[in-house]
């Protein structure tokens, strides 16, 4: 897995600024008052060829305590943003602690450095976990540069002077950083396929972990967020090894209270990370939210495979129209997981939950596939001829050839005159193209062009 970095710090210091150019894309709202990011947000970066995620946090604030208005509007938010910073530095692999160099020290920073040292633990070695990292952003001029020695006062080691805004010495600060992640181990083969129970809270995670594993693994409630970690439960089914990880269930942005329902929140997104197919879990009684859609988004960012799994379906008044109607409301709201299958199940009366495995094991299945060089030229050149990429500036894109470079996910090499010719539409009509061919059921398909002269 990705080591986890933690971005904290008072309001204000340029938490944001420094996520975006880490991320490489505006992620994280970016504005002059203080309180602005109240959620955490996760990204992905890299450097000197290790990725890692980061985690943006709201300012800590321990001089206000969440009583004292910073700002209008933001004094309802101050407590709960030092709590989530708290919970991310807990998972954290590394903290960058960043201040502001053109304030100098200020009394809250101490205090945030207090808060850090009494959150790092001491290993073995003499060492402390996690490694933490003062950064000193707004450093654009000389004089800035040259007094953010005295950070060394804060007691967390060598301060690191950048410009977030500009990209000044944050390379050096990346050499540090990433140097200071662990050793990247071989871990024990484990060749079980790893599915994970993912969706918002009490949508029955517990209950079909429960009925797959046939015995009862977790605790099952109706309170929401009883589940707090992710699980683990091994599993055999028709000769196969399953791991089944059950994770705590995701809130709505805004939802998610203080404290250990956060550190549930992010061992969530951890979970799919290292899962092949994720079982997203809709409540039938609440019908597909925004929230629904947002865990899928960032299943399809892991470029993970995936089974809409819709719950509680025996609570449902149903006439012959119902699933129809039902199936079609989810894929308008998942137009972005058009290939996705869908169950409508009952973990209460058991209706489907017999479908469940076998549809994850045969959306694996296809996960893995592969098509021949000579199929996806057949399957390219037929798409070229019945629908021509448009023109661009009076140049015409050209495709010599393709080839599955990869599979788990499913990742085709497309050879073009010239690559950014390529428009988004085009690709996706490919992708639509390829599966006319091969469904690839619940499985993206990741598409990349490359430059080859004629």
């Amino acid at each position: 897995m990705k080591p986890i970095v933690a971005l904290v710090g008072r309001p204000n210091v340029g938490k944001s600024t420094l996520f975006n150019r880490l991320a490489g894309e505006r992620l994280a709202i970016v504005d002059d008052t203080p309180g602005t990011t109240r959620d955490r947000l996760f990204g992905e970066s890299e450097w000197n060829g290790r990725a890692f995620n980061i985690v943006d946090t709201g300012g800590i604030d321990p001089s206000h305590g969440g009583k004292t208005p910073l700002s209008i509007g933001s004094a309802d938010f101050i407590d709960d943003i030092r709590k989530q910073a708290q919970v991310a530095i807990r998972e954290a692999d590394a903290v960058l602690f960043i201040s502001d160099g053109q304030s100098g020290i200020t009394a809250p920073d101490r205090e945030v450095a207090e808060i850090l040292r009494r959150s790092q633990k001491k290993l073995s070695d003499g060492t402390f976990w996690p490694p933490i990292f003062v950064v000193v952003n707004k450093c654009e001029s000389r004089e800035t540069r040259d007094a953010a020695g005295e950070f060394f006062e804060l007691g967390l080691g060598e301060p690191f002077p950048i410009s977030a805004v500009h990209g000044t010495s944050t390379g050096d600060l990346l050499d540090a950083l990433v140097n200071s992640f662990p050793a990247q181990e071989n871990a024990e083969d484990d060749d079980s396929i790893k599915i994970a129970l993912v969706g918002k809270p009490n949508a029955g995670k517990s209950s079909l972990l429960n009925l797959l594993a046939g015995e009862e693994r977790v605790i099952v409630s109706p309170i929401a967020g009883t589940t707090r970690d992710s699980i683990d439960s091994k599993i055999v089914y028709e000769g196969m090894e399953i791991t089944l990880i059950d994770t705590a269930g995701i809130r709505r942005r805004g939802r998610v209270e203080p404290g250990v329902e956060q550190y549930s929140v992010l061992r969530s997104f951890k979970s799919i990370e290292r899962a092949d197919v994720a079982l997203l879990m809709i409540d039938a009684t609440t019908g597909i939210t925004a929230q629904d859609a947002h865990i899928a988004g960032y299943i399809l960012d892991e470029w993970k495979s995936c089974v809409v799994l819709v719950n509680k379906w025996d609570a449902i008044e149903k006439n012959n129209e119902t699933m129809d109607e039902y199936t079609a409301r989810i894929r308008r709201e998942l137009n972005f997981m058009d290939y996705v299958p869908i169950l409508f199940i009952s973990c209460k009366t058991n209706q489907r939950i017999d479908q469940v495995l076998p549809m994850a094991l045969q959306v694996q299945e296809e996960r893995l596939a592969r098509l021949t060089t000579s199929t996806i030229n057949q399957i390219i050149h037929h798409a070229q001829d019945q629908h021509p990429h448009p023109t661009h500036a009076g140049r015409a894109l050209k495709m010599f050839y393709g080839t599955q470079v990869r599979s788990d996910p499913p990742t085709f090499m497309i050879y073009v005159n010239e690559p950014k010719l390529m428009h988004f539409s085009y690709i996706r009509y490919l992708e639509n193209q390829i599966r006319a061919e091969y469904s690839f059921l619940g499985t993206p398909i990741r598409i990349v062009t490359k430059g080859r002269r004629e």
